[in-house]
């Protein structure tokens, strides 16, 4: 089936302490993403990279807290851009940037879900669950808040985006999970997300718990957003974050849990981020992100090219 694809890029690294992740959706686009689709049959539409609203928010009392008003002001600017992309294509598809972009990638998405009567649901495949609060964080960097903000929960007041619509944290689905702060891991403990950390795929696979997940979505008749953090992903195969995590997705799961998806046909928009080009080798793990792109999109086990790194 061809889609109208919509890349929209979110050069964001305000939510991180490192720097590289705003050089993310121009390699992206120089691993070829735009012609990847396109030849596996879909029409693809560039936005280019969106701009950050001037906004002005009261200092938080955690004064490890830093780049509020541009974190916020990225969310404001994208969750606008994401509300429209969900009205204008298929597809959309946001190109990151650091992983705070999805305070307003996912807000704006399930803006348009609730305006259409559909519920929203959420995949987070990331080594860590990014379930702080602005008054938890202990190292200030706001991709590390997302997931609690989108969900509901408290501590973003006056400061974060008033929400029109939240996501229920029973229809949010983590996988990959091995890196979860204390004050993380206690909010997780009450909350209805269903979590498949590193020790459940090991035992498990990724298969089973994906397609349990699916089904509920498919159940529901619900819009399906998926955010792949680039750690997610096994260090040795995905160098180029700030974030890394030993242990993660092989390049298999990571490809089965892609052509899942695509099979499933229940995916509505899709975050590529934490890609930070500065720490890459070669352009392989932009290239790797883009493949991973390709199977969500049709692209099939036989049909892969061969890779020289």
């Amino acid at each position: 089936m061809s889609l109208n694809c919509y890349l929209v890029g979110a050069p964001v690294q305000t939510g991180t302490s490192q720097l590289g992740c705003l050089m993310g959706p121009d390699a992206f686009r120089t691993a070829g993403i735009a012609d990847t689709l396109q030849a596996l049959g879909h029409q693809v539409a560039d936005h280019g990279n969106v701009s950050p609203r001037e906004v002005e928010r009261p200092s938080p009392g955690n004064h490890a807290v830093h780049h509020l008003n541009e974190t916020v002001g990225w969310a404001l600017a994208l969750n606008e851009v994401a509300n429209a992309a969900i009205e204008r294509s298929d597809f959309p598809i946001f190109l990151g940037g650091d992983h705070s972009l999805s305070i307003g990638s996912v807000s704006g998405v399930t803006k348009a879900a609730d305006q259409s009567g559909r519920e929203q649901f959420v995949l987070w495949l990331d080594a860590h669950p990014d379930f702080h609060s602005l008054e938890t964080t202990e190292s200030g960097n706001l991709h590390g808040t997302p997931m609690a903000y989108l969900t509901g929960h408290g501590g973003f007041e006056d400061s974060y985006p008033e929400q029109t619509a939240k996501v229920k944290p029973a229809n949010v689905c983590m996988m990959g999970l091995r890196s979860v702060d204390a004050a993380e891991k206690a909010l997780l403990a009450e909350s209805d997300i269903k979590v498949y950390d590193m020790r459940a795929i090991d035992e498990h696979g990724v298969a089973g718990p994906l397609r349990t997940f699916l089904e509920k979505v498919k159940a529901a008749d619900g819009a399906l957003h998926v955010s792949l953090d680039v750690d997610f992903l096994e260090p040795n195969i995905a160098p180029a974050v700030g974030t890394t995590v030993p242990g993660g997705a092989t390049f298999r799961e990571a490809h089965l849990i892609m052509e899942m998806l695509c099979d499933s046909d229940l995916v509505t928009s899709l975050d590529l981020v934490e890609l930070n080009p500065f720490l890459d080798d070669r352009g392989r793990t932009a290239k790797l992100m883009v493949d991973l792109c390709a199977s969500l999109l049709g692209r099939k086990v036989l049909d892969r090219p061969t890779r020289s790194y």
